[in-house]
């Protein structure tokens, strides 16, 4: 708890995991929050329906009792020039330490009364006490005024109702040999074809091209015929096509096939409407080509040597097998993560309750904070990051905080109900692997994290993460 006298005060930590502080909460520190980013949630949050607040009085005798003994501490602690070590008079360690003075007074009285408040009233707060109305002077009474959300009433009744379609994950052959191809694709070489002669298919065509979209409404001008709404043309340089391929437009293989080096075509490619690219779906281009040259794929050959660049391979059937078990894996993991992620939905969908709005903006940070990460890695500096209009930004993550806040809220009432627990040995295995991504030692690493709570909150995630898990299997059908 922040005990600056201001209006309110708050903390933000930027937590992935939202849990329910312990009566530790309520701890005081007598320092400046620092801020690692600016885009840090400032001033009160809290959600109305779930915000409580208790008003808690300290006779004046008892504040001036604790004044007296930290400033006795404080004159026997001070140096300052001109008086001896635990000489300094009381009037001027009192001027010149108001400001500690006050601090810790504050640390020794409202936290040890908070704590009383809350446990007399059988309450437990889930986030940072806000302090409001704080009063205190030397002599006079302590008064002061905390406000903080409790846990919501959640009701999971007929969860286990929630149906899912389970997602057909076997691998077919035509995904297996897409996978295959993207593999020696990366490997092959590509070369010239010498000899004189027109282009078939299994070719690659080596192109130069512009390309512009017709457009419907066109108008006839002196000029000649002009369309309404131009566009930006479409080129390319050195781009390859391959004749006959299933991925090259039908239009392209007729018009390229026979055609040689150096030879011009002009003709138009009318484009589906579910086309990949935005732009030309549903649309049709007058393409003006030139064949640049004629050039071949040489793939690398299928066997054991080619296993061997490829990684740890004993042979080509047995890279052959772990790529097909990796790619099976790929989609089983992808596609049963979207049924999950439908579950959750579904249920967050189903329950309604009132969300503490302290956990929502903690997720807000972590957001933004994997955002601006990532935005660092790609070469944005701390400067143009501080130039960000963080409102916009913090409000746009909101409904998908919020919504992630309540699934977790969930899964841990549905964790409970269910059962489900981390073992240590998966608590285990998991700060290995964390020790190797990180390259910390693992036995520093689990100190670190059990120092600052860390492992509760991996252990809580993992539990949620189980926890969908095993409804999934439940509920998928």
């Amino acid at each position: 708890m922040d005990l600056t006298q201001t209006e309110t005060t708050e903390t933000n930590g930027a937590v992935e995991s939202p849990t329910e502080p312990q009566a530790e909460a309520a701890h005081t520190h007598a320092h400046d929050h620092d801020h690692d980013h600016e885009h840090h949630h400032h001033g009160p949050s809290l959600n109305p329906e779930l915000t409580r607040e208790i008003e808690v009085e300290v006779a004046a005798d008892e504040v001036s009792k604790v004044f007296k003994n930290v400033t006795k501490r404080y004159q026997k602690l001070a140096r300052i020039p001109g008086f001896r070590a635990g000489k300094v008079p009381e009037s001027l360690v009192r001027s010149k330490f108001a400001k500690e003075l006050r601090q810790e007074v504050l640390e020794s009285l409202v936290s040890e009364r908070f704590r009383k408040a809350i446990d007399e009233q059988k309450l437990r707060p889930i986030s940072e006490p806000q302090l409001l109305d704080l009063q205190l002077h030397d002599g006079q009474p302590l008064k002061f005024k905390a406000a903080f959300e409790v846990a919501p009433e959640i009701s999971i009744a007929g969860y286990d109702s929630v149906k899912i379609a389970k997602p057909e994950v076997t691998l077919t052959e035509d995904e297996y040999q897409a996978e295959l191809a993207r593999v020696l694709d990366s490997h092959a070489t590509v070369e010239p074809v010498d000899e004189e002669r027109p282009l078939v298919d299994g070719d690659w065509a080596e192109i130069q091209f512009k390309g512009e979209v017709k457009d419907l409404a066109q108008t006839v001008t002196e000029d000649g015929v002009e369309s309404a709404n131009k566009s930006e043309p479409i080129t390319g340089e050195d781009v390859l096509v391959e004749i006959g391929g299933k991925n090259t437009l039908p239009a392209f293989n007729d018009s390229l096939r026979g055609a040689k080096p150096g030879q011009e075509l002009t003709f138009e490619v009318s484009y589906p409407a579910e086309f990949g690219e935005q732009r030309l779906a549903g649309q049709t281009v007058g393409y003006d080509v030139t064949v640049k040259a004629i050039k071949k794929k040489t793939y690398p050959e299928r066997d054991a040597e080619f296993a061997k660049q490829l990684g740890n391979y004993e042979s080509w059937d047995d890279f052959d097998t772990k790529l097909r078990e990796m790619a099976s894996d790929r989609k089983k993991n992808a596609l049963e993560s979207q049924a999950r992620d439908k579950m959750l939905d579904e249920l967050v969908q189903k329950f309604q309750f009132p969300v503490p709005e302290s956990f929502v903006q903690q997720q807000v940070d972590a957001r933004l904070d994997r955002g601006l990460r990532a935005l660092a890695q790609q070469g944005m500096t701390a400067e143009a990051m501080r130039q960000l209009d963080f409102g916009p930004l913090r409000e746009a993550q909101r409904d998908q905080a919020l919504n992630e806040v309540k699934a977790s809220m969930l899964l841990d009432k549905i964790g409970e109900a269910e059962n489900v627990a981390v073992s240590d040995e998966d608590m285990d295995r998991e700060l290995l692997m964390l020790s190797i991504q990180s390259r910390e030692p693992l036995e520093a690493l689990r100190e670190r994290l059990s120092k600052d709570g860390g492992i509760d909150r991996i252990r809580e995630q993992m539990r949620r993460e189980k926890t969908a898990s095993v409804l999934y299997e439940k509920l998928a059908s």
